[in-house]
């Protein structure tokens, strides 16, 4: 009897390993192919007609101005600077989350720097502005789909809210971050162009949530019926700087008491809860609900006060 419940345990364990071995590959080429097109994004449209963004692009943008080296070379430089600060002010677990991108990103610029892509056949920074913003929108909404992330200025911002600045929002110190780039590379590049880099960053953030959530909403609530409710409110709170609501429910037709979590999030951010879910309790049920606005107190949310105002 105890070598057949050995056995089906066995068996148990390889289908679990299995399918999560095929998951990994799933996500792994998902995001092969956001790095790719983000990557051509920046190496064939934006790089040849002169314009520059927020982020870690435009830092290197405007360091070229001053250092000789390719753009591949030096984003290269500027990510692995990152994943290393990253590591030894927030620790092993939080680097892990950018490494698989922070290797693979700049492996496609350098591959499409040597064979000189270009999409537009002359220089044109209107439809450059507006084809970058769409094309890496497209390419960073199939990363942050699978629960993956850039290891740039939202890496920066997040060490400078832990770190410096816990009472202010993570959104806000990115804004500030990506403000600073542009407004920087107005001075480098001039005036026009930082304000083509806005509209880029406008174009992105909207299509990274279209290919993420249709035309739905920024902020989300999810709901997750779980019996791992401490672990999952953990992550949540100490993870992802979100509030949790926890609601003991009672299933109606099996009579069973379970748990539900109730947090607010951006998109994204829901993405992260649902990979870390599916990895402690894959029975757990979630629903996503958009959400319009949220007013009151809370991480990213705007005062109920202000608003009456």
């Amino acid at each position: 009897m105890s070598e057949l419940l050995n056995e089906e345990e066995t068996t148990k364990k390889k289908r679990i390993t299995k399918e999560r071995l095929k998951e990994l590959a799933l996500n792994l080429f998902l995001v092969a192919i956001g790095c790719a097109i983000n990557a051509f994004a920046t190496i064939g449209i934006l790089i040849p007609n002169g314009l520059s963004s927020g982020g870690l692009t435009g830092i290197v943008r405007i360091l070229q101005k001053f250092i000789p080296l390719d753009f591949s070379i030096m984003f290269y430089a500027g990510a692995l600077t990152v994943f290393i600060v990253c590591w030894i002010l927030l620790g092993l677990r939080e680097a892990r989350k950018i490494l698989v991108v922070t290797i693979m990103y700049p492996a496609f610029l350098v591959l499409f720097e040597r064979v000189d892509l270009m999409l537009l056949g002359e220089k044109d920074i209107i439809l450059a502005a507006i084809y970058v913003g769409v094309v890496s929108g497209i390419g960073a909404g199939l990363i942050f789909e699978r629960g993956y992330s850039f290891g740039g200025t939202d890496t920066i911002a997040k060490i400078i809210h832990k770190k410096a600045l816990p009472f202010v929002s993570l959104s806000q110190i990115l804004l500030a971050i990506d403000a600073v780039v542009i407004l920087s590379s107005g001075f480098i590049f001039g005036r026009n162009i930082a304000l083509y880099a806005l509209v880029t960053q406008v174009i992105f953030a909207k299509t990274v949530e279209i290919i993420m959530y249709g035309f739905d909403s920024k902020l989300v609530q999810v709901e997750i019926i779980t019996r791992h409710d401490s672990e999952i409110a953990e992550y949540i709170m100490e993870e992802l700087g979100r509030g949790v609501t926890n609601i003991e429910i009672t299933g109606v037709y099996t009579g069973e008491r379970k748990n539900k979590i109730v947090t607010i999030c951006s998109p994204r951010e829901s993405m992260l809860i649902k990979s870390f879910i599916a990895k402690t309790d894959r029975k757990a049920f979630v629903s996503v609900i958009h959400v319009e606005s949220v007013w009151g107190t809370g991480t990213g949310f705007d005062s109920l006060v202000e608003k009456e105002s």
